[in-house]
């Protein structure tokens, strides 16, 4: 087992990596598998995709978000099994993208999978289109989250579930663990790019976004660990919020002005992030994303 470890290696080259990584469409650039403990009870994992939290309970285990692929699903029971002994019992999910749910494929059957149910009809969708964000049928959640706050608790565990509004996805799910003052934020925080990541595929908003955060400000907790990079304080969520806010405010004015996406891109000093190669899609800016959003037509 591994305690939490320092940080700063090749922080600057994963970064890069990664960053051009999520802007093709393809999911984060890998990295090694590495487990920190931040309480007695709960760690989170890293590599393989996205972040995943490891909270052992009274007789049995609580993962939150279970990795990219098969194989990346069995390498985080493998570091499971170095934390303890107990059974994963439930695993909670805070989004629908692919490198937080296809790693499902290697976890045992009958556990109940916890997901918010804008999610689950994402998976449904995914799954039968054939797409990413689609592990087995079998894998699919089991436990629909449908209330915008839900306070459970798993083999004595007490969380409180949140959801505030679509934003990075329809289906974003902030687990909060009020006692060990911890959040786990999927990719409503996503460190390694500077502004927010909105599926408007998924129908994510910026404004849910923004809601979202200031949600999870408001909560009492010291810890946030996000969907990508590591731990954040309440003061890093609050200046990643003051960015984004100051920032749409911007595009909204110059929208209301009339000005086009390449002007306004202009003004801000953007340019296109970098490609992963020939052909390769990429995810729209948080710029572009906002400005589709702000100028679509209410139907």
């Amino acid at each position: 087992m591994q305690h939490r470890g320092i940080f700063i290696r090749g922080v600057a080259v994963v970064a890069s990596l990664t960053f051009i990584s999520l802007a093709a469409g393809q999911g984060p650039a890998p990295t090694p598998f590495t487990t920190h403990q931040i309480k007695p009870n709960v760690y989170w994992v890293e590599g393989g995709g996205g972040n995943s939290g490891v909270i052992v309970g009274d007789k049995g285990v609580i993962v939150v978000d279970a990795k990219t692929t098969p194989a990346g699903g069995k390498e985080l029971l493998d570091n499971v099994a170095k934390i303890t002994p107990k059974p994963i019992t439930t695993v909670i999910l805070t989004h629908s993208d692919a490198d937080h749910v296809n790693g499902l494929a290697s976890f045992p059957t009958g556990i109940t999978i916890v997901a918010q149910e804008n999610n689950k009809k994402e998976q449904d969708s995914a799954l039968a289109a054939g797409g990413r964000g689609a592990p087995p049928a079998e894998h699919l959640p089991t436990k629909i989250i449908s209330k915008n706050k839900e306070s459970i608790t798993i083999d004595g565990v007490k969380l409180r579930l949140f959801h505030w509004a679509p934003a990075h996805t329809s289906g974003d799910l902030v687990v909060y663990l009020p006692s060990e003052s911890i959040v786990f934020t999927g990719d409503l925080i996503a460190t390694i790019i500077p502004d927010p990541l909105i599926h408007l595929e998924k129908n994510g908003t910026s404004a849910g976004w923004i809601q979202s955060v200031k949600g999870m400000v408001a909560l009492n907790a010291q810890t946030y660990l996000p969907g990508h990079g590591p731990e954040q304080t309440k003061a890093d969520l609050e200046k990643r919020l003051t960015s984004a806010e100051e920032k749409r405010a911007k595009i909204k004015k110059m929208v209301a002005e009339g000005k086009s996406l390449d002007e306004i891109k202009q003004t801000l000093g953007e340019s296109n992030p970098p490609s992963a190669g020939p052909g390769a899609p990429r995810f729209p800016t948080f710029t572009e994303t906002t400005y589709k959003e702000l100028t679509a037509k209410k139907s």
